[in-house]
């Protein structure tokens, strides 16, 4: 069984800020640093830090080749990767003194995905495989049901969420991993249990995982329901505490762990990553978070 993550990757500009600048302030910022991000590639780093073999498609610019050597070096396989033109998908992140951030995304060559490099992609993987999908490329619905069409299954994190996610295939995915924002624009529900119940019934066959922050996550299928609270931590920065959860969430479900045992280990995982500043630098590896006493705090 092979792991694809057909995703994207930035260069995430992070600004430590006082307080997120507000319309017409002009403010300094108190450090600026330059690092590897994206959805796509904090997943595929997650994955690869677990313990998991992954292999990550998708566009890079000229510039960008430090993000390559990244992934290389947690143990990510970039071979199907390939060159775009002009410059590399980026996110200009401001975190505050409590570790929230917002985030502006230029998709760059992430949005240059084309229907015959995903051809070429999907034929180096087969029915049974899985397939990592965020919502920072283009050409989604086409990956979608071309993987589907090869018996993959995919799991399908809908972030950033916007209004093209409803017209996506959405029932060619096994797992819908969205957080209560997310959840709500799918499912047009506000209460967690809604959402989850509207989603499964909606979609039959698909699996949801919804992140509810504070309070923690909510794993429902047909036959499953499971709720797991949170670890409380003094974040740093909560960039990729998404995308580490996902990265371990998918390595459970591979490696077959019961349901609550993989929740444990990607909320403390999470919880981890948060703990320091940065995005895919700060994934914790598998080794920490089984050694790590949070996992008998929840």
């Amino acid at each position: 069984m092979k792991v694809l993550n057909f995703g994207s990757l930035n260069i995430d500009y992070v600004y430590q800020m006082a307080h997120f600048i507000r319309p017409g302030e002009t403010a300094p910022c108190k450090t600026l640093t330059a690092g590897c991000g994206g959805k796509g590639l904090n997943q595929s780093i997650a994955l690869a830090k677990a313990g998991t073999e992954v292999y990550h498609a998708g566009l890079y610019g000229a510039e960008a080749q430090f993000l390559l050597d990244k992934m290389q070096t947690a143990g990510v396989d970039t071979s199907l990767l390939r060159l775009g033109e002009g410059a590399n998908g980026h996110a200009i992140i401001q975190v505050d003194e409590n570790g929230q951030n917002c985030i502006i995304l230029y998709g760059g060559t992430n949005r240059q995905i084309t229907e015959s490099y995903v051809d070429e992609v999907l034929a180096h993987f087969e029915a049974g495989d899985v397939l990592v999908l965020q919502n920072e490329i283009n050409c989604m619905p086409y990956i979608m049901k071309r993987a589907h069409e090869k018996g993959l299954r995919i799991a399908f994190n809908a972030a950033p969420y916007g209004a093209e996610v409803l017209s996506y295939p959405l029932e060619t995915v096994t797992w819908l991993i969205v957080n209560e924002v997310e959840g709500a624009g799918i499912s047009g529900k506000t209460d967690f249990d809604d959402i989850a119940d509207t989603l499964v019934n909606r979609y039959p066959g698909m699996n949801i995982m919804l992140t509810m922050g504070k309070s923690g996550c909510l794993y429902k299928s047909a036959d499953e329901t499971v709720r797991l609270g949170a670890c409380h931590v003094d974040a740093v920065d909560t960039t990729a505490a998404g995308d580490t959860f996902i990265g371990y969430f998918v390595r459970g479900i591979l490696q077959g762990l019961p349901m609550r045992d993989t929740l444990r280990q990607a909320t403390v995982a999470s919880a981890i990553a948060v703990t320091r500043p940065g995005a895919a630098d700060s994934v914790p590896s598998i080794d920490e978070v089984l050694a790590s006493p949070l996992l008998d705090t929840i």
